[in-house]
């Protein structure tokens, strides 16, 4: 630089630095790790959501047999006669799995077994079993045809009737 003001030494070292980074390539890359980090973290994250959500889901299935089944039971043997009995039982099934947001039929979820007759004389057990059936949130119907996408969940619960009952 001839004739004119002279450049200080810091400028200068400031423009070989960026000349140099242009040269390596380094210059291009600036910006690049943010978007990576956003591929990856929907790359990594969507499946961990989904398997949350699977995961939820099963629980609350968990959750609504083990209550269906443990209440059904308990009002079966409480129940005067057996009639009345399995309509109480359809009912706490009922209610036991829309509480947890299942629309099973209640009398179709519900399977009331006893080891001997009439189900209600005294010191019977009485076996009430609940089954419900999870389908995987968010796979189209098509794929649903051609693969079962369900998960099964049940629980039983075994309940005696009063030795000191008075049968009728």
């Amino acid at each position: 630089m001839s004739g004119g003001t002279p450049v200080p030494p810091a400028l200068r070292l400031l423009v070989a630095r960026l000349a140099a980074r242009v040269r390596h390539g380094d210059a291009r890359d600036d910006g690049s790790a943010i978007v990576e980090f956003l591929g990856l973290a929907f790359v990594l994250l969507l499946p961990l959501v989904y398997l949350v959500m699977v995961l939820a889901r099963l629980e609350a299935a968990s959750y609504a047999v083990e209550s269906a089944a443990r209440e059904a039971a308990r009002v079966y043997v409480a129940a005067d006669d057996a009639t009345s009995a399995a309509a109480r039982a359809a009912a706490v099934t009922g209610v036991a799995l829309q509480d947890q947001g299942f629309d099973d039929e209640p009398a179709e979820a519900l399977v009331v077994t006893c080891e001997q007759s009439p189900c209600l004389q005294p010191d019977a057990h009485v076996e009430a079993r609940v089954q419900v059936v999870v389908p995987l949130p968010f796979v189209p119907d098509m794929v649903r045809d051609v693969v079962p996408l369900e998960i099964p969940v049940s629980s039983s619960h075994v309940a005696v009737v009063d030795e000191y009952r008075s049968i009728r």
